[in-house]
Order: structure tokens, then C-alpha cells, then sequence
């Protein structure tokens, strides 16, 4: 995976400061906001580059608040693993 790579270059570039990371929360926000506009207008590239960028943010934004974004996705997929519930108009709605 490139999480180490990505680390590295916020690293470079000075952004792992635990005060910068409303400035992340806003990047993903924005991230967010180009993710949605390129599934809303179908635009499979550019869906594929919002994807990554939200990952990349987002994996600065764990490594400002010293955590690993692979520890963060571990612990997330340990808590859904085994729930159960069921698909309600594409939504997964939990018991």
C-alpha cells in the first residue's frame, strides 16, 4: 500500500501538525465535495481521483492526530464485520 508514501510526503511537506487538522478536515470536505459532483455528472475519472484524494486526506489527517489510517480502517472493520441487518433502497440499514 502507499500509506507509508503518502505519511512521507505530508512528512516533506510539513503538514503532520496536530494544529492543521481542521485545515485536513476542511481539505476532505472539499475532497468530498469532487467526489460527489463527479458521480452526480458520471465522470469515472474523475471519480477515481476524488476517491484516492479523500484517501490521501485522510490518511494525513490520522497521521496528524498520531494514529495510522491502517489502524483506523482495522478498527472500523472489526466494529461492522459481524453485524447483521439488511438493504433497504441500496442503504445498509443495521439491527
Amino acid at each position: 500500500m502507499k500509506f507509508n508514501e503518502i505519511r512521507q510526503w505530508a512528512t516533506d511537506r510539513n503538514l503532520l501538525q496536530k494544529d492543521n487538522s481542521f485545515k485536513q478536515l476542511a481539505k476532505l470536505m472539499e475532497e468530498s465535495g469532487e467526489l460527489a459532483d463527479a458521480l452526480l455528472k458520471s465522470k469515472p475519472d474523475e471519480f477515481k481521483d476524488a476517491v484516492g484524494d479523500c484517501v490521501i486526506v485522510l490518511t494525513i489527517l490520522a497521521a496528524q492526530n498520531g494514529l495510522n489510517i491502517e489502524d483506523c480502517i482495522e478498527a472500523a472493520y472489526q466494529e461492522i464485520k459481524d453485524r447483521k441487518g439488511k438493504n433497504v433502497g441500496g442503504t445498509f440499514i443495521k439491527e
